[in-house]
């Protein structure tokens, strides 16, 4: 079990774009998440509760961010981006075993960007 929430013991359904980044010494990392029409949006979820952050929850525990912004066109929330900081290489292994557990639920990949530009 790997899931991502915003508000606790409810799921995200939505599949977010992530980009990684990693200093180049490997002590430190950031993942973006980008949610296009997250289901946290929907009238039915909104009544359970104010988003608490980013939380990503598997076998191991979770990892939380309070980074978590909303993207609004004509007044209506369409968006969000949220963004979870490693401080560590142990921070980034523990990440990165999450994201392997929750790409193999939802069928992701990783795409390793082109570093010759």
């Amino acid at each position: 079990m790997a899931e991502i929430q915003f508000i606790h013991r409810l799921r995200e359904e939505s599949i977010p774009k992530v980009q990684l980044t990693r200093s180049r010494d490997g002590s430190t990392g950031t993942a973006t998440f980008f949610f296009e029409n997250p289901s946290i949006f929907s009238n039915n979820i909104a009544q359970e509760g104010e988003i608490k952050g980013l939380i990503l929850v598997d076998a191991e525990g979770s990892l939380t961010s309070g980074d978590v912004n909303a993207r609004f066109i004509n007044g209506k929330p369409t968006s969000i981006e949220a963004v979870y900081i490693m401080k560590s290489p142990e921070t980034w292994d523990r990440f990165m075993r999450f994201m392997q557990r929750y790409s193999d639920e939802n069928g992701l990949t990783f795409t390793k960007a082109n570093n010759n530009l």
